[in-house]
């Protein structure tokens, strides 16, 4: 149950609910009226109910779609103009932290802050120079004073409110409110050390060293600290100042579809993605109007996928751009996302009765969000289960979505995606990656088994036993992975023998199409065994 803490927080909801009269935010009646437009004094509601409720705030605000655009509008103030806390305060903290005053470290620190978000603010500042040259433009980020206490109030309340509604509500089962809660918690936890934001800006510089399509700003990791950051400062525009692009004559739909490329690689080819994307955290580097260039500024939030939960995205991704619901269904009860009972041809005609609308249509004409929402909503006719480890990558889609949907409304989110996705599963199952497979899982099978012996000599020597459905569960993991390496290393073997045949010079075989016949055969062999053990796991 709650306690007497949490019931308290509840009530101060409650009162800021009613202070702001946000039931007309809900188009519900209230008892007074207010000077205020309600999008003002939603926004102000947030900001006073902390940094949980703000981040909620910003999601919104990425969705004119969901929202009116008044509130919509009012709430992106959330995103950087949350109200900042001293400059003092922040010089104070940055002094205790690197164990020195400020001006041995900075030839130059601004006191007023560049942005202010919920859970830290910027400034600006400047590195000394060596032999007469300028110093390096920085930016220094400093976590908020006490924001840790008041973040884990609303968390525990969270739970606690998670805790109730797997008692009393029968939606639980396939909500699973607690580990919801638990997946935000590490989240908003993981964004308060800066220690590992760095980290995070570390290694997203690396996957994209060189690129034309995005930069990242190099971190200055002698004066990182857990509550203090420092990196490269990037200039460049906010991503929601169409107008001003524009005028600049950038390339709009560029910019708009690199977006869509940058997330899908980092997501399946990175398993690493930049997962708060809303407009405080992207700018635009516009010197090259017909090259534009996105600009990435916080590293808080980062997400990845399991192997497991990637492949299954990927195909359900590359399943919907065929519309091939069949295989969308069946995707879903092979993951276990709905109960292995469904009836897979009838959960088909529920899934086409949502996608086939949306296809060869523009953002402009209908939104990802609510696609995901309805078919969300039909699968849940099927039992299906929230998967808390996908919310976060269910956030960042709808994030993307929304900037996408402010740069270039007719922009074909389909179009741009089903290509990455095609050369991802054909990089998947591609013989380099095979051998890498097999070099990767072939000693399991030889560790698992002498283990296995030595727990049945264990279990012996201590008079114990092991029972019947254990061993035999031991023994079929052991059978279908050496019937999968197997076919893995026969198909890889096969397909190599094709490439060979294809190489060898002076060979005069029967020709196809450009490639030798003995090579089409093997290679169709043995890609036919490698899908085989990839898709049924040697069962």
């Amino acid at each position: 149950m709650l306690s007497p803490l949490q019931w308290r927080r509840l009530w101060q909801i409650r009162r800021v609910y009613h202070r702001y009269g946000l039931a007309e935010a809900l188009g519900r009646p209230v008892r007074r009226s207010f000077s205020e437009p309600i999008g003002v004094r939603l926004r102000k509601a947030l900001e006073e109910l902390g940094p949980v409720f703000v981040k909620f705030g910003q999601a919104l605000s990425t969705r004119p779609d969901i929202l009116p655009p008044e509130l919509a509008s009012e709430l992106s103030k959330l995103q950087d103009q949350v109200p900042p806390f001293p400059g003092a305060d922040a010089r104070a903290l940055v002094e205790a932290a690197l164990g020195k005053p400020i001006g041995q470290a900075f030839a130059m620190f601004d006191d007023k802050p560049l942005a202010s978000a919920s859970i830290a603010q910027v400034h600006a500042a400047r590195l000394p120079g060596e032999d007469g040259q300028p110093g390096f433009d920085v930016v220094v980020k400093v976590v908020r004073p006490g924001i840790e206490t008041q973040i884990r109030r609303d968390v525990e309340l969270l739970h606690g409110l998670a805790q109730m509604a797997e008692w009393f509500s029968p939606l639980a089962p396939r909500l699973r409110p607690k580990e919801v809660v638990a997946e935000y918690e590490k989240v908003i936890f993981d964004e308060l050390d800066l220690l590992r934001e760095a980290a995070n800006a570390s290694q997203l510089r690396r996957n994209w060293l060189g690129s034309e399509m995005i930069y990242h700003p190099l971190v200055v990791w002698d004066l990182c600290r857990p509550n203090v950051m420092v990196m490269e400062r990037l200039n460049g525009l906010p991503v929601d100042e169409v107008a001003e692009l524009r005028r600049r004559n950038v390339n709009i739909q560029l910019l708009a579809e690199r977006g869509v490329e940058i997330f899908f690689r980092e997501v399946f080819f990175f398993n690493f993605f930049h997962a708060d994307m809303h407009p405080g955290n992207v700018f635009v580097d516009p010197s090259d109007p017909d090259n534009p260039r996105w600009l990435a500024l916080d590293f808080g939030i980062v997400g990845s996928l399991t192997p497991e939960d990637q492949r299954y995205l990927a195909e359900n991704f590359v399943a919907f751009f065929d519309q091939d619901y069949r295989r969308v269904a069946e995707l879903h009860v092979e993951s276990g996302w709905v109960p292995r009972t469904t009836r897979v041809d009838e959960f088909e005609g529920a899934i086409r009765s949502v996608c086939e609308p949306i296809f060869n249509r523009p953002l402009s004409e209908l939104s990802f969000g609510v696609f995901l929402l309805r078919l969300f909503e039909v699968a849940r006719r099927f039992d299906m289960q929230v998967q808390p480890q996908l919310v976060l990558l269910q956030k960042t889609i709808l994030q993307v979505e929304g900037l996408g949907r402010q740069l270039y409304p007719d922009l074909d989110l389909w179009k741009t995606a089903k290509p990455l996705m095609t050369e991802w599963m054909q990089e998947r199952l591609s013989p380099k990656r095979a051998m890498a497979e097999l070099r990767r899982h072939g000693p399991q099978l030889v560790e698992s088994l002498p283990g296995l012996l030595a727990r049945l000599g264990t279990e012996q020597a201590r008079g114990g036993t092991v029972s019947r459905d254990e061993l035999e569960q031991s023994l079929q993991v052991l059978v279908r992975e050496q019937r999968r390496n197997r076919r893995v290393t026969i198909g890889a073997t096969l397909m190599l023998g094709a490439l060979i045949v294809f190489g060898l010079d002076g060979y005069r075989p029967v020709i196809w199409n450009g490639v030798p016949s003995i090579s089409w055969l093997l290679a169709g062999c043995g890609m036919a065994l490698w899908l085989s053990a990839r898709r049924r796991g040697g069962g």
